[in-house]
């Protein structure tokens, strides 16, 4: 039937029936239950919806007379209240209790909401303004009751309001087209502060196949569905970038169960198809989507799907393996974004958010910071609206939460988000000075007297502070990797120092506690503490966690680091992968694991050739760190190649490391540089000074080399003054240069020394 008879009744005596109100119209009756635990026998709470479109709320009392027998209190006088007039939309939000509704207002509509109480008060506690035309003429419910009558159903407005856990707030309202085979749809997401339009062009179908887009709420995403033709899965919470909606057509877009757009979504992951009277749930599929990660070939879509990967569902050991394998296949395929700075970036989001409230708008969820791609047969344009305006007092929950979301767009909500530009900054103007070489190689004692010897703008306390700090949250990592890893431990990584990456790991550290305690003073700074020791943690551990799935996927194991032989296939893959990590964590000024230079460094020497790996090492991309030097001046024989890729590592070296590791290797060009260099560093200490008097005593054997006596009774009174460059190398003196200087002589001419 097209029409309802509602009627209120009460059955006082038996047989005797009392009509309280009978209307023959298209009246409805929605009964409230704002409290799941409250005792609903004596008492009931409705709202009365009339085609004359007002809303009235009844309560209605019962109390028991006699045995077995309940009267209506007060029937003649039912308390009643008007809850709205001249509204031309209305939406009933069964989980929540509220009611959304539209009236006109000038040019505009404006969209507000009650919200009913379990102490049977209710309030207005939004107003919005819409650009949307609303037909006055004819009252249209949303979930109260599906109206059969197709003819004045297919008339209506077609509009549905969602909302999210997160305090998402979204309108969604198909648009008429005034050009064929051409679907428009709005999405206001109000909780953003903008709308966005899409018109989708439809390749192929029948006039009479167009129909209205049906609209569902996935919680974290809004599904715009046009059976046969697409589903496009907007993002709730991150819809300012187009590339982390996903855009379906085909058969990725098909749905067997929902075939026509009879559809509504009564509550969150729910779809009810009104032909069929049936109720679904609805959720995203990770196979599903996983799969159509694995095949799609445009960024766009990849994006989407990695986005949705990573942030809508739970994460599991097995999702992040097959995403990490995926990554290790098409890192060279995504020219518009860098997988691996998606996937730490989005993991990390994921895995601190849930901790604090608001943290989700201070911490970044992508690497992007605009899009300038395109969806293939989407165009979007984007307006900006105004803030809705609340009104409520100590409300919890999703109210809360949405008025959180409007105060960061109010304050420039992209702003908010942690960013590493800064860290940047710091972090190359600490490269540009001389403190960073200072800091390199030399223990953290050796590296306050050299800021207070140059006296450094920054004071020795702050730089302190970064570099204790560095070293908590590495042994934090080494804690968790031990434990996590006890038993699969593939990776060699070494639990070595790594001072330039402590030093960036402390600068970030810094700056992020910086940036919480602008925004979250309320939770103290031991919490802050907390949530950044975690998030440092948590992204080395990342790193980790692909380096390990990598090692796993090309069976390697600990002896790639010894240099008797080239590097295989797999290992080479491996190198490559380390390379691309390297890149992703230079691109956001990113700290990596300990030994993760070393480990790359082995890698690069065991599958490049030497003219390539110097390449690399000129240009920054692996980094001679002393655990690999030192082993590698250790292990190799001093052949004809292997003299030649030392002395080009050698050459290569910082001051301060060339010093701790020269010594490892016996060779005569080594002791030939070893002995320029202290020449060179204690004449630079002698600097003006005058030697008081010359050295009688010969300190080796005789030689008629008068230059080099000379030079040797210099170097021997300034050693005697004290200076001495080379302390932990007690070897290197001035006899040394002297023995050094006549070994290379001879060899020179081509004589025999003894």
């Amino acid at each position: 039937a097209s029409k309802y008879l509602t009627l209120l009744i009460e059955i006082h005596p038996i047989n005797n029936v009392r009509v309280l109100k009978a209307v023959d119209s298209c009246v409805r009756v929605q009964f409230l239950y704002p409290f799941e635990g409250r005792d609903s026998s004596t008492e009931s709470h409705l709202l009365l919806i009339s085609e004359d479109k007002y809303i009235e709320q009844f309560d209605i009392r019962v109390v028991a007379e006699e045995e077995h027998k309940v009267v209506i209190q007060k029937s003649g006088q039912l308390p009643r209240a008007k809850v709205v007039d001249d509204l031309v939309w209305a939406q009933w939000d069964m989980m929540e209790q509220r009611l959304f509704y539209i009236v006109p207002k000038e040019s505009k509509s404006t969209l507000r909401c009650v919200q009913f109480y379990p102490d049977e008060n209710f309030n207005s506690i939004l107003e919005s303004h819409l650009d949307i035309t609303v037909n006055d003429t004819q009252l249209k419910l949303v979930n109260f009751g599906y109206d059969q009558d197709q003819d004045v159903a297919s008339k209506s407005l077609n509009l549905q309001v969602f909302t999210s856990k997160a305090g998402g707030l979204c309108v969604c309202c198909s648009l008429a087209s005034d050009i064929p085979h051409e679907i428009m749809y709005s999405i206001y997401f109000l909780h953003k502060g903008y709308n966005k339009t899409f018109t989708v062009s439809l390749e192929r179908t029948e006039s009479h196949q167009l129909k209205e887009v049906a609209f569902m709420n996935l919680d974290y995403y809004v599904a715009a569905y046009l059976p046969g033709q697409f589903l496009h899965l907007l993002n709730i919470q991150h819809p300012d970038l187009l590339c982390y909606s996903l855009f379906l057509t085909g058969e990725d877009a098909r749905i067997d169960t929902l075939q026509n757009c009879s559809i509504r979504s009564p509550w969150v992951s729910t779809a009810l198809d009104c032909e069929a009277g049936s109720l679904y749930d609805v959720s995203i599929s990770d196979s599903a989507l996983l799969q159509f990660l694995q095949k799609s070939k445009r960024d766009c879509e990849r994006l989407a799907a990695l986005h949705c990967a990573l942030l809508y569902f739970q994460h599991t050991e097995n999702l992040e393996m097959q995403i990490i394998q995926w990554i290790s296949e098409n890192m060279s395929t995504c020219h518009s974004f860098d997988p691996i700075q998606e996937f730490i970036i989005a993991s990390l989001y994921c895995r601190m958010c849930p901790e604090t409230q608001n943290l989700d708008k201070l911490l970044p969820y992508t690497s992007l910071h605009d899009w300038i791609g395109v969806v293939p047969g989407v165009i979007c344009a984007t307006d900006i609206i105004s803030l809705p305006v609340l009104e409520f007092q100590n409300s919890k929950g999703f109210w809360e939460k949405l008025n959180s979301n409007l105060e960061s767009v109010k304050y420039a909500e992209p702003h908010l988000h942690y960013q590493s530009n800064v860290l940047r900054k710091e972090w190359r103007n600490l490269s540009e000075e001389s403190i960073l070489f200072g800091l390199l190689f030399c223990s953290f004692c050796d590296f306050c007297l050299f800021t207070n010897q140059r006296e450094e703008r920054r004071t020795t306390a702050y730089l302190r502070n970064i570099f204790e700090n560095a070293k908590k949250y590495v042994l934090v990592f080494i804690v968790f990797t031990l434990s996590y890893f006890a038993q699969t431990r593939l990776v060699p990584l070494f639990e070595e120092e790594d001072y330039q990456q402590q030093l960036l790991m402390g600068l970030m550290v810094a700056q992020l506690k910086d940036h919480l305690m602008r925004h979250l003073q309320y939770v103290g700074k031991k919490k802050i503490d907390e949530i950044v020791l975690d998030y440092v943690a948590n992204l080395l551990n990342l790193v980790h966690r692909i380096m390990k799935e990598v090692w796993r996927r090309y069976q390697l194991h600990s002896c790639v680091f010894c240099f008797d032989e080239r590097g295989s296939a797999g290992e080479f893959a491996v190198f490559h992968i380390m390379s691309r990590i390297l890149e992703a964590a230079n691109g956001m000024c990113m700290p990596l694991p300990p030994g993760f230079h070393t480990l790359h460094l082995g890698l690069g020497v065991r599958c490049l050739p030497l003219h390539t790996l110097l390449h690399y090492i000129d240009n920054g991309i692996l980094q001679l760190t002393e655990t690999c030097v030192r082993k590698l001046l250790k292990d190799l024989d001093d052949t004809e190649k292997n003299e030649k890729l030392k002395f080009s590592i050698v050459m290569r070296l910082p001051e301060a490391l060339g010093q701790k590791v020269r010594q490892y290797w016996n060779h005569p060009i080594n002791a030939n540089l070893i002995a320029r260099k202290y020449v060179k560093l204690l004449l630079e200490k002698l600097g003006n000074r005058q030697c008081s008097r010359p050295i009688p005593e010969r300190l080796s054997v005789p030689v008629e080399f008068l230059p080099l006596n000379y030079l040797t009774s210099v170097l021997a009174e300034i050693e005697n003054q004290g200076v001495h460059p080379c302390e932990k190398q007690d070897h290197v003196n001035a006899r040394f240069v002297e023995e050094t200087a006549l070994k290379h002589t001879m060899t020179l001419l081509g004589l025999k020394y003894s």
